[in-house]
């Protein structure tokens, strides 16, 4: 054989490894949480990772929904966690995201100090701290407010000028006397001061509110070319995550180092606090119906906060 031919054998078994072993080399995913109490629900896939065939899917925590926000927007991120709203806001921009599921539904507490609040009508005159200004837990309070008779901002001063965790500080040394918090935050608040009770079930409220049915709290996106081009890997994230989801909910105590570990949240509060917390798995097509009654809300009190209209069908993810 001459040279010339050995040399192009050469070549062609070189191109011929070459694309076999790329083939081989497993693509990047990040399936993107955020830090605090709504990413306790996907705390397994860290040492669980989804395995999807030419994927190697890694788990990242982000510090804030903004910054998942801004991900989604600029295309990088393929699946994540984001407050309802939000995603319909980026959906609304021309972004086509999709809500997969529901990862977690109303978890609020409406608590008091004062034994003289014993109902939600005691709070006018009073000014409450709310964690989330412009996001699930305001909008709600502000509909559950009005069906009880009182003008938000006028009967009952709303203050957002305080976190979670400073909210709980403040309830616990008696410096402020009411706020909405969610878990684990309302379950720190009570365990630190005997004397902070639970007004009213917020979640019961917000049904007889017209709700309907327990408002979602967190949703799990995914851009919708991914969904489409990449349906077996997506489909063994939902399953890993929904999975994680039931673990939690069933072993709390197992739970609680993980979501310390991973999450920064207490181990001992996060175990106390996940039977209260209301961490589910609710496909898209289930969800629909509580996210549209959620996102009813937002029109009502501030439109542009979802983008000016409900989100279209192709919104949910079939």
């Amino acid at each position: 054989m001459s040279n010339f031919k050995k040399t192009t054998l050469l070549c062609i078994f070189g191109w011929v490894l070459t694309g076999f072993l790329g083939a081989q080399t497993p693509t990047g995913l990040t399936v993107y949480t955020l830090n605090g109490p709504s990413g306790v629900g996907m705390v397994r896939l860290f040492d669980n990772p989804p395995r999807a065939s030419g994927f190697d899917i890694k788990t990242e925590v982000l510090a804030d929904a903004s910054l998942m926000a801004a991900l989604f927007t600029s295309g990088t991120a393929k699946v994540g966690i984001l407050p309802p709203n939000a995603a319909a806001k980026i959906a609304s921009s021309g972004k086509n995201i999709q809500v997969a599921a529901v990862l977690g539904t109303g978890m609020l507490s409406l608590l008091s100090s004062n034994p003289a609040v014993q109902r939600i009508e005691d709070l006018r005159g009073k000014t409450v701290e709310v964690a989330g200004q412009g996001a699930t837990p305001d909008y709600v309070f502000r509909r559950i407010l009005s069906t009880k008779g009182l003008k938000p901002d006028m009967d009952v001063t709303l203050n957002y000028s305080n976190p979670p965790p400073s909210i709980v500080q403040l309830l616990i040394t008696g410096r402020v006397s009411y706020a909405l918090l969610p878990e684990p935050f309302a379950t720190m608040a009570r365990s630190g001061n005997a004397n902070i009770k639970v007004v009213s079930n917020i979640q019961d409220e917000w049904i007889k509110a017209g709700g309907g049915e327990n408002y979602p709290m967190t949703v799990l996106v995914t851009d919708a070319a991914f969904a489409t081009s990449q349906p077996a890997a997506l489909r063994a994230i939902l399953d890993a995550v929904k999975a994680s989801v039931e673990w939690v909910v069933a072993n709390p105590a197992a739970a609680g180092p993980p979501v310390e570990k991973y999450l920064g949240l207490k181990a001992q509060v996060i175990s106390a606090a996940i039977p209260r917390s209301n961490y589910v798995y609710i496909s898209a097509a289930q969800a629909r119906p509580a996210l549209e009654s959620l996102y009813r809300a937002f029109l009502e009190f501030d439109p542009v906060s979802i983008g000016g209209t409900l989100p279209k069908d192709n919104f949910y993810l079939k």
